[in-house]
């Protein structure tokens, strides 16, 4: 499967689109030739069948996220969904990041240091819910970052009683007042790493690959820095789960509408980004483009 980037990204005013709405972010995904009917049917965990000729196939199990990159912008993109979702009041939340005082490389025992973290959270401050996500380090440690999110005003919490509760070495707890994109913010750490980290540590990238930045959560640095798109999921181990989430966490929810219906009904005007992939598969004969526009309605 041959997978580009195209520069036609225009959709027409009859085509029927999916839309993800996500409190004041909006997705618009539209896809030039829809499957309504599966085409394939999992049968264990090692083999699929082709529906339309009966072929059994191999699973294609990645043996490193950074072989599949696609596989994992879909997982970065579903905890940016779910980010953005329950995200609703910044006030209600807290944005924690989780570290250790050792070089810590366990990942069995991060989610266990966590889970035991949420125990006593909850013991002390009642119930919440809550998204992590985990970040491997250089030297191969790795950080939690997780938003707690209560139903009501998030209590203010000395950083040093978070230490106490976490007690694996230092906590963090950032400010979310000045980010209008939560999920896409906190997903470029995940996923991107400065250029001098990527040369110091021979992670190869392209130079397509590189981004410079200017402004960070609409706060302005003082020097551009430079990023490698995707540099640091060399880093993850194969089969990781970047993110979990709590029970009362909410998936966004799709609805279909012809494309001009949803920009009139929801007041949208330019997006504030979009992009267009080409799907080629020359052995099926197979070729599908898809467009999507992203809106943020507090920067329309």
């Amino acid at each position: 499967m041959k997978i580009e980037v195209v520069e036609d990204t225009s959709i027409g005013q009859e085509d029927l689109v999916c839309v993800k709405k996500m409190n004041h972010i909006y997705e618009i995904c539209y896809l030039e030739h829809r499957n309504n009917k599966n085409s394939i049917q999992l049968l264990d965990k090692d083999n699929y069948i082709l529906l339309a000729t009966g072929e059994v196939k191999d699973c294609n199990h990645i043996e490193n996220r950074a072989e599949n990159k696609l596989q994992v912008s879909q997982s970065l993109k579903r905890l940016r969904d779910y980010i953005n979702t329950n995200v609703v009041d910044v006030n209600h939340c807290k944005w924690i990041t989780l570290t250790y005082a050792e070089n810590m490389t366990d990942t069995k025992r991060l989610y266990i240091d966590f889970k035991n973290f949420v125990k006593r959270f909850k013991y002390k401050y009642g119930h919440f819910e809550y998204i992590v996500a985990c970040e491997p380090q250089r030297r191969g440690a790795w950080h939690c970052h997780c938003i707690i999110i209560f139903d009501k005003k998030a209590p203010y919490i000395p950083n040093k009683e978070i230490e106490t509760l976490w007690g694996n070495g230092f906590t963090k707890t950032n400010k979310l007042d000045d980010i209008d994109n939560i999920g896409a913010y906190l997903t470029a750490y995940l996923g991107d790493l400065d250029l001098s980290s990527c040369k110091e540590n021979n992670i190869s990238f392209n130079d397509c690959d590189i981004k410079e930045v200017t402004e960070i959560g609409n706060i302005k640095l003082k020097t551009p820095k430079k990023f490698v798109k995707g540099g640091r999921l060399n880093m993850y181990p194969p089969k990781f789960n970047i993110y979990r989430i709590s029970r009362g966490i909410k998936k966004p929810e799709k609805e279909y509408y012809f494309y001009h219906v949803i920009k009139e009904k929801a007041g949208l005007r330019l997006p504030t980004y979009s992009k267009a992939i080409q799907l080629t598969d020359i052995e099926k004969n197979f070729q599908n483009k898809i467009i999507y526009e992203y809106y943020n309605t507090k920067r329309q």
